[in-house]
């Protein structure tokens, strides 16, 4: 053992999982980057430490941003046709679900997975949608630019539904289910719900013009 300070080297870098680093990711939405918080963390949950700020959300690491929304993907359709109130779990199976999703993301692509979630999140936050409104006794309605934080909540929402829908219709695992979601949408395949919804009220807003 050296008595030279100089000479014990510690590494003191944190990881997300301990491999996978998010400070290295790119953002090209430029209307994103307040609002995809590219933080390295270990713990599953950050215990709602930044809930007593405004926009606290931009200050939520994507990757627990993702593991909050699994806990309950939303419902949809008429009368809650698809109903997703019974997925809720603990954190720590959440995120061991998230980190096999990665490590699925990671053997396909052969990228970062961190850098393919937050591709598929800028392409599945929509721009524009259209909002209604009553004027006088009719009601009318008009396009209206998205906030950035709504984009990313909105993409995150519709990825993790789409990818839980999916699973119902299948016989494939939640893990490989919402690996393949991510992937598709970093691709911007329109095959995917996330992309379609964000193309759909994409057009609607033009057309609302």
């Amino acid at each position: 053992m050296t008595d030279n300070p100089a000479a014990i080297e510690i590494n003191d870098e944190i990881l997300t999982f301990g491999r996978w680093d998010a400070e290295e990711v790119e953002i090209e939405d430029d209307g994103l980057v307040r609002y995809l918080n590219l933080e390295n963390i270990l713990a599953p949950r950050s215990r709602g430490r930044h809930t007593e700020r405004q926009f606290y959300k931009a200050d939520t690491p994507v990757v627990e941003r993702l593991l909050n929304r699994m806990y309950v993907a939303g419902h949809r359709g008429g009368k809650h046709l698809v109903d997703s109130g019974h997925n809720t779990g603990d954190s720590q199976k959440l995120w061991n679900m998230i980190e096999e999703i990665f490590e699925t993301i990671e053997d396909e692509t052969g990228e970062n997975p961190i850098q393919v979630l937050v591709d598929a999140i800028e392409n599945s936050a929509p721009t524009e949608e259209v909002v209604t409104y009553q004027r006088g006794g009719v009601r009318a309605r008009k396009a209206v630019l998205v906030s950035p934080q709504r984009r990313v909540d909105l993409a995150i929402r519709l990825l993790v539904q789409g990818a839980y829908e999916n699973r119902l219709a299948s016989s494939s695992d939640a893990v490989e289910t919402l690996a393949n979601e991510i992937m598709e949408a970093a691709n911007e395949s329109s095959e995917i719900r996330a992309v379609r919804e964000k193309e759909r009220r994409e057009r609607e807003a033009e057309g609302a013009r």
